[in-house]
């Protein structure tokens, strides 16, 4: 935006996060968020660090939120997100090392690992982290 009187410029102010569908084995790991109203299952997601770059982001809130190190990371696409002044940054990753979750809490009420025929049908395909689900639901993991 621009002022009329003074000419200031006012650029918008955007917090990149990203969106993480880590896999395992045929398995996709959903979680669910602590504390909130939103009860589906989502994936793994947070904002990025000042001086952080998206894939160390990735790095960090996998290891923050389930304790799991996970490699070959790819990034998928992103989604502009209003409600935050966000920018969602989709990546698909591989699990490196034990599959076994050790849940932050405080985060999440809880992390499964989910084979494509037991992830349920409530998806819309309105967001990036139901889209990502919905592909690899469908076999059909970039």
């Amino acid at each position: 935006m621009v002022c009329s009187s003074c000419g200031n410029t006012v650029y918008p102010k955007i917090a990149p996060a990203v969106i993480v569908a880590v896999t395992y084995n045929g398995k996709l790991l959903l979680t669910k968020y602590a504390g909130r109203e939103y009860t589906r299952y989502a994936l793994i997601a947070g904002y990025t660090e000042f001086g952080e770059t998206l894939e160390e982001t990735v790095n960090r809130e996998v290891m923050e939120e389930v304790g799991l190190r996970v490699k070959n990371i790819r990034y998928y696409k992103n989604q502009p997100w209003g409600f935050s002044d966000s920018i969602l940054v989709g990546y698909w990753a591989e699990l490196d090392g034990s599959p076994q979750v050790h849940l932050d809490e405080t985060e999440l009420s809880t992390a499964v690992w989910m084979a494509p025929e037991d992830i349920p049908d409530d998806f819309t395909n309105l967001s990036l982290t139901h889209e990502m689900i919905l592909l690899f639901k469908n076999g059909k993991v970039i």
